[in-house]
């Protein structure tokens, strides 16, 4: 992406991309993703970044607070357009609540980052020297009063706030910045959600490829590789967890089951990765002639209980715990209760496992823009596991399935 300069956008910017989400749950969004068709992977486009950073300058603005500090990390990429990774060099976003975000960074670096990031201003500091004051200069130079409220990204390493507390002086508080990167990140805009499609139709794809090439003999390992080929050629990176048999009563459990044998159950759990943006799907097949009349009936009650959760979620009414009820309910309703051992499911964004989690305990709302799992399992330690898992999204009427449910049997 090349360089472009950061134009601080108003709060009728920001609304207007709040009514977009409002008033059209699935619009088009390919004004926003540069080359939507091409066999090259899309890329967002820089006004997409610029709204990104008024919406996060005007959530430090309602929490009062003065700045957001955030290293390579994903909350940085959301705000960037880039992550250049971490190491033992410093490279920092310095977002205030008003003004000209600022990205401090080795000298060496500063024409890469220049090259793909949205942030205009980079300051780069030399080997020899320390980075931090960098920092401190341009918080200085935005708040001159030498105190504040610094909201830091969740993930940022321990040293790295010691040595910011240490340079920035102690007139400085910092906070917790996850209240304000979930905030912005939860609600997905819809060249967010497009990404998120395309991601689940190359995973779909190579998830009907793969199990339409088992073979007795194969190992998981071996299914796992054929997968991954299969959405490599689909045009993404990607993969997955590969169980057979009594394999797939655990729930994350690692390649070590004997060769695939007939009549028996096949459970990929997978995703791809297409601009940065997630799928998580997963699916059983029967290898065999006839499934057992106890998978029909496992399987049916775990398609029944993502349906009950499905059919629950209606926008800024339904809790997420609500939905792991719902559920639940129906597995424990069917004599399974103890054998559904995790929560209902996750966001999925940028990253894999994001906010909101479906979980008890959750008193959150579900609202439109929202991208979640439904992933109800029941796991019966030496007979076999079901997992049924779709990719969701909430909108103004009720729950959409991105994905395409599998079907009872």
């Amino acid at each position: 992406m090349e360089r472009r300069e950061f134009v601080a956008a108003g709060a009728a910017l920001i609304a207007d991309w709040r009514l977009r989400i409002a008033e059209s749950p699935l619009p088009n969004p390919q004004s926003a993703i540069r080359d939507p068709q091409s066999a090259q992977e899309p890329s967002l486009s820089p006004e997409v970044f610029s709204r990104r950073l008024a919406r996060a300058q005007a959530e430090l603005a309602t929490r009062r607070l003065d700045f957001l500090i955030a290293t390579p990390s994903t909350n940085y990429e959301y705000l960037t357009a880039y992550n250049p990774g971490r190491s033992e060099r410093l490279i920092a976003l310095v977002l205030p609540a008003g003004g000209v975000p600022v990205v401090v960074c080795p000298s060496f670096e500063v024409e890469r980052i220049k090259r793909h990031s949205t942030i205009a201003e980079v300051r780069g500091w030399e080997e020899q020297a320390d980075p931090y004051p960098l920092v401190r200069d341009a918080v200085r130079s935005l708040v001159t009063s030498g105190r504040g409220r610094i909201a830091l990204e969740p993930s940022t390493g321990y040293e790295t706030y010691l040595r910011l507390a240490a340079s920035l002086g102690g007139g400085w508080q910092f906070v917790d910045g996850a209240p304000v990167t979930e905030r912005l990140r939860i609600i997905k805009a819809p060249e967010e959600v497009a990404l998120i499609r395309r991601a689940i139709e190359i995973t779909e794809g190579a998830i009907a490829a793969t199990f339409g090439q088992l073979a007795g003999g194969m190992t998981e390992r071996d299914v796992a590789r054929l997968l991954s080929r299969e959405m490599q050629q689909r045009g993404a990176e990607g993969g997955g967890l590969v169980q057979f048999g009594p394999a797939s009563a655990l729930p994350h459990g690692g390649p070590a089951a004997a060769p695939l044998e007939r009549e028996t159950v096949v459970l990929i759990d997978c995703g791809c990765r297409v601009s940065g943006y997630d799928s998580d799907i997963t699916r059983m097949t029967w290898f065999g002639d006839h499934p057992s009349d106890e998978f029909r009936k496992v399987f049916d009650v775990v398609h029944d209980a993502q349906t009950a959760a499905m059919q629950l979620g209606r926008p800024r009414v339904t809790q997420c715990q609500e939905m792991d009820r719902a559920a639940r309910k129906v597995i424990a309703d069917a004599g399974y209760g103890p054998f559904f051992t995790h929560r209902l499911g996750h966001g999925l964004g940028m990253d894999g496992h994001e906010v909101p989690y479906l979980v008890e305990g959750n008193a959150t709302r579900l609202e439109p823009g929202m991208v979640f799992t439904i992933e109800p399992g029941i796991y019966q330690l030496g007979k076999f596991g079901v997992r049924i898992e779709d990719d969701c999204l909430m909108t103004e009427n009720g729950v959409e399935v991105l994905s395409h449910r599998a079907a009872k049997l």
